[in-house]
């Protein structure tokens, strides 16, 4: 380190905070440092780092076994807002929902020395779990699943819904329709409350919404049955997957999307704007809760008696309106 501030003409201080990626340094003098760090090929030893800071500058993060776009979503951002914070990132695997895999989880992360865990938690049972087992260690929760004992990230689903549900009454659509998600995932139900609550709250008649699973096969089961209604003119689905499921339906029963019904989904997957028609739909934004998690974790690291950490931080999610979306054929 003293070779590297002496070539670029600063302090070993500002050498380390620019490794640290401290705020507080002024471009032109990080621009200095980085190019000295790469003129000498200066490489930080781990060890000595641990030794001075009682840290590792190693994080870990538990993630559920799942191709499902919003908890592969998380761990990408979680993953990258570590790495661009100067930490290195331990993934494990969550193979099962009972204490024993969370213990186990754990127990390969303590192994590894990490500073702290973040663990996307799709259910309170898992959050509950890492509360009773993650005894002298950081703990994070991101999603849905929350337990009062773990600081935790998440959407604020409920918000998510109401906007995508007074968007479609704000048409002139007389009620919205639901296909939901699981009834034992909390985004699910969340979403779930969310659409009747602004449903109630316009005086609108609230249909029936049986729970199904986070899969285009749901969308099309449940698109089939409501495509035989007449009446039906407005579709919120509890996710992108879902609502791929209930275009199709819609398309083979002849009923036109968005001339006749219009649909709106959750997540803003890559595809969503690809779709035919290109979807509406609730936008997450993923990079803030990665940010916002890891900035929550680094709380918990520093934290004392002076400064509390908060136990639950929402985001607010989007809508994003594309052509899936219009006035019913009466209002128009």
């Amino acid at each position: 380190m003293r070779d590297v501030a002496r070539l670029a003409g600063v302090s070993n201080q500002t050498v380390s905070r620019v490794l640290n990626a401290h705020p507080h340094v002024r471009d032109d003098t990080r621009r200095r440092v980085l190019a000295a760090v790469r003129e000498l090929d200066y490489r930080r030893n781990p060890a000595a780092r641990t030794l001075v800071t009682r840290r590792s500058g190693t994080l870990g993060i538990i993630a559920y076994e799942s191709t499902l776009y919003g908890p592969t979503a998380m761990l990408y951002a979680i993953e990258g807002a570590a790495r661009a914070a100067g930490y290195l990132v331990t993934v494990t695997g969550l193979r099962g929902l009972d204490r024993r895999s969370v213990r186990d989880a754990v127990d390969r992360l303590r192994q590894e020395s990490v500073d702290g865990v973040i663990t996307i938690v799709p259910k309170p049972f898992v959050a509950g779990a890492l509360a009773q087992v993650s005894e002298g260690l950081a703990v994070v929760g991101v999603g849905g699943g929350h337990d009062e004992a773990v600081p935790s990230v998440g959407i604020d689903n409920v918000a998510g819904a109401r906007l995508a549900t007074r968007y479609l009454l704000d048409l002139g659509h007389p009620t919205v329709h639901h296909v939901a998600g699981p009834a034992d995932w909390p985004e699910a139900v969340e979403r779930a409350d969310g659409w009747r609550a602004d449903l109630v709250a316009h005086g609108r008649p609230s249909p029936s919404a049986a729970p199904g699973a986070w899969t285009a096969r749901t969308g099309y089961e449940q698109g089939r049955r409501l495509a035989r209604d007449p009446s039906v003119t407005a579709i919120f689905c509890a996710s992108d997957q879902i609502a791929l499921g209930v275009l199709r339906a819609l398309h083979e029963a002849g009923r036109r999307v968005p001339d006749e019904v219009s649909v709106v989904g959750f997540d803003d997957t890559p595809e969503a704007g690809y779709l035919l028609p290109p979807l509406t739909t609730v936008r997450q934004d993923f990079a803030a809760l990665g940010r916002r998690s890891l900035d929550l974790l680094l709380a918990r690291l520093d934290a004392d008696g002076d400064r509390p950490v908060p136990e639950r931080v929402l985001l607010m999610p989007e809508l994003v309106v594309r052509a899936s979306t219009a006035p019913p054929a009466a209002a128009r």
